[in-house]
């Protein structure tokens, strides 16, 4: 895939970033609130179990040839699926010069996309809304959907993106899927993935931080409070934190088909869990990925030192500068990485170490 062949794609698919929101949305399931409990339940959770039905919203931002086409989308070996709010500009602006610079390395091409709804009501949620379009303009890297932002809606982002993928990046070798507030170190993720002999995105692999034996938080004042009404069952399948996973492009074709039969929970990453177990597959562990962030063994070492994240795959989370600063730092020519025993713990990560 050569630059004059991205260019010449950017200029045949201008006219048709844009797309106006169609007038049928979803329509409120009010049986829902025949639900024992309904009325007690917080508002939020009321919201999603009146549309917890809803799996498809106008495309208000779209670049359907990000991958080169279904035909060529083979082409793209790391796709970054980067999970985005419309206000967060400057996470998305320190990401595009930084570890999602869409770039060729080691051969192979690294692209990216952000994936985002929508946010506010009336003038604020226009002008949010201009302002991802005046990134479209120049950057063409933004899905967005005509649906509410909130946390409780990540599945869904995720549902529709895995929808996108089917039809416009089929055949991507693998994704890196994540939080724009994240430093991830994707010339170490593209290092992991090329180890793989025996797979080329066309087997099973779904990697990160794994959490199991764990079950929904039942107390209302969490995050992730989910009660009863929305899932029965006391425990989860083992899953990844969603902060970022890597993941092959088979497995995200699985995890995608999975979902048609699965009703949405609001908690993402272990629906995500949800849809492996469905599968007859299941997530790893990747000591690299880090994301409840860096556990820094002594208060006089410096918790930035580039060199406890050269060979990280992703750490959560970074403020805007922070992640500029350590992009630039870990790829200084004069960086002279410290020992192992200074730094207080080991890093080689050799894939034996890093996969069990």
């Amino acid at each position: 895939m050569n630059d004059v062949n991205r260019v010449n794609r950017k200029e045949k698919c201008t006219t048709g970033r844009f797309r106006k929101a169609h007038p049928d949305q979803c329509q409120q399931n009010i049986s829902a609130a025949n639900v024992q409990g309904f009325s007690s339940l917080p508002g939020n959770i009321q919201d999603f179990l009146y549309y917890r039905h809803c799996r498809h919203f106008p495309m208000l931002l779209d670049f359907p040839d990000k991958c080169g086409g279904a035909d060529k989308s083979a082409e793209v070996f790391l796709l970054l699926v980067i999970k985005s709010s419309p206000t967060n500009y400057e996470r998305r602006e320190v990401l595009r010069k930084t570890w999602a610079m869409e770039r060729l390395y080691q051969g192979v091409w690294i692209r990216r996309i952000f994936i985002s709804g929508t946010m506010a009501s009336g003038h604020k949620k226009k002008r949010l809304n201009k302002l991802l379009q005046a990134e479209q303009r120049e950057n063409n890297d933004i899905l967005q959907w005509d649906f509410s932002d909130t946390f409780y809606n990540l599945t869904l982002k995720q549902i529709l993106f895995l929808e996108w993928m089917e039809t416009n990046c089929p055949n991507a070798r693998f994704l890196f899927n994540g939080d724009d507030d994240v430093f991830a170190n994707t010339d170490s993720m593209v290092h992991y993935l090329q180890s793989f002999m025996d797979n080329n995105g066309d087997k099973h692999l779904f990697a990160g931080h794994l959490i199991q034996n764990v079950g929904p938080i039942r107390t209302k004042e969490s995050k992730y409070f989910i009660p009863t009404q929305v899932q029965e069952s006391e425990s989860y399948p083992p899953y990844c934190g969603g902060g970022g996973f890597v993941l092959s492009g088979y497995t995200a074709s699985v995890i995608y088909r999975m979902s048609q039969s699965i009703s949405i929970l609001p908690i993402d990453d272990v629906y995500m869990g949800m849809c492996l177990a469905k599968a007859g597959l299941g997530p790893v562990s990747h000591m690299a990925v880090k994301t409840a962030g860096l556990h820094i063994p002594s208060k006089i070492l410096d918790e930035y030192n580039p060199c406890y994240y050269r060979e990280m795959l992703l750490v959560h989370r970074f403020l805007p500068a922070q992640i500029y600063l350590m992009w630039s730092r870990i790829h200084d020519p004069d960086l002279v990485l410290a020992s192992s025993s200074s730094l207080g713990f080991s890093l080689q990560l050799t894939p034996e170490a890093i996969i069990f």
